[in-house]
């Protein structure tokens, strides 16, 4: 089985590498990546892969190409020219880990009529550490027992998915989903998480929401966040998501947040004492232990949370929705009457 990662990267520096590092050690066979006009050293690192025969590296420097779009392409691509069985569609701050296993002994399992696996993402907080590596200092995630439903905080539980490889896929923007193909999706069972590490840093979350796609303009969280930035208040946007010693020992305390080392642990096997990463290939892999019954539990009652929010989350689409069908029967019925009053005052028409 042959399985393909592919991401659409810009100005990613501080992280890509990692993810890179760890999925090809974690048993991805090659990277289909586009990079969206990277500046901080993203490219070079992305070239060094390509050198070495594990990337096809994808230039594209026009910012306003459709996220959605370029994930599309790159997985049809996938199943056209490289000759992927299955997709991982990631961002660079998103790791792929399985519960158990691996990441290609899971798929080989998925029943052949179903093409997708829905994977949990599970938030990493930033923390006021000093550690220059973001997997040292950003060990703390939340563990939510309420779904948070404020569409600005950047910590709404949401799922991506890994799917079969297919000429005809369409990935949705942030990879929530896929359509066309073989793309039946397996419900029930989720045997892949994601680790997810959006905010690192101060510098790197003001590059993230200034510098981002311009289709990502009417996204709530880039709104908060812009406005913060237009106000000089992004600081104190930023250090109101840090949680520090104190709120940890609360959110230990009160279950709120979790103690979490998995990836931290993961990558300190393949770096050296310089910090370089490095690859494992072949008979050696990632280790990846299975969940602890505890860790099993506390996974389902956030499934629970996240089915919630997407419950929301369709009830406001389709309002959304009721609201510009309204308007547009209102302008139907509009145009209709006016149409009607001009035909009714044509000279000679009868009374």
């Amino acid at each position: 089985m042959r399985l393909l990662m592919t991401m659409v990267v810009r100005d990613e520096a501080d992280i890509v590498e990692a993810n890179l590092a760890f999925h090809v050690s974690a048993g991805v066979d090659f990277v289909l990546a586009l990079d969206n006009g990277s500046r901080d050293g993203t490219t070079r690192i992305l070239e060094s892969y390509a050198a070495s025969g594990l990337l096809h590296l994808i230039r594209e420097p026009r910012i306003d190409i459709g996220r959605g779009e370029s994930q599309t392409m790159l997985a049809r691509l996938a199943a056209t020219e490289f000759d992927a069985d299955w997709v991982v569609t990631a961002d660079a701050d998103q790791f792929y880990w399985p519960r158990g296993g691996t990441l290609k002994g899971i798929l080989e399992a998925v029943p052949e009529r179903y093409g997708v696996v829905t994977a949990p993402r599970r938030v990493f907080v930033p923390r006021p550490s000093n550690e220059p590596f973001f997997a040292d200092r950003m060990t703390v995630r939340l563990a939510l027992e309420n779904p948070i439903n404020d569409p600005a905080s950047p910590f709404r539980p949401q799922s991506n998915v890994v799917h079969r490889a297919h000429p005809s896929t369409v990935v949705a923007p942030g990879n929530r989903g896929v359509t066309g193909g073989r793309h039946i999706q397996l419900g029930g069972w989720y045997p892949i998480e994601v680790l997810h590490f959006p905010l690192r840093s101060l510098e790197q979350s003001e590059k993230k929401f200034v510098a981002a796609n311009p289709g990502w303009l009417g996204n709530a969280v880039r709104a908060k966040a812009l406005a913060a930035h237009k106000d000089g208040r992004f600081r104190e946007y930023y250090e109101a998501v840090v949680v520090d010693d104190d709120q940890l020992a609360r959110g230990l305390v009160d279950g709120s947040l979790v103690v979490d080392t998995r990836l931290r642990d993961a990558l300190s096997g393949i770096r050296d004492a310089d910090g370089a990463l490095s690859l494992l290939r072949d008979t050696e892999r990632v280790p990846f232990e299975s969940p602890s019954l505890e860790e099993q539990a506390a996974f389902g009652l956030e499934l629970s949370v996240l089915r919630d929010a997407d419950l929301v989350r369709g009830q406001r689409r389709l309002d959304a929705l009721e609201v510009r069908v309204g308007a547009l029967e209102r302008g139907l019925g509009g145009a209709l009457a006016r149409r009607i009053r001009r035909f009714g005052a044509r000279p000679g028409r009868r009374a």
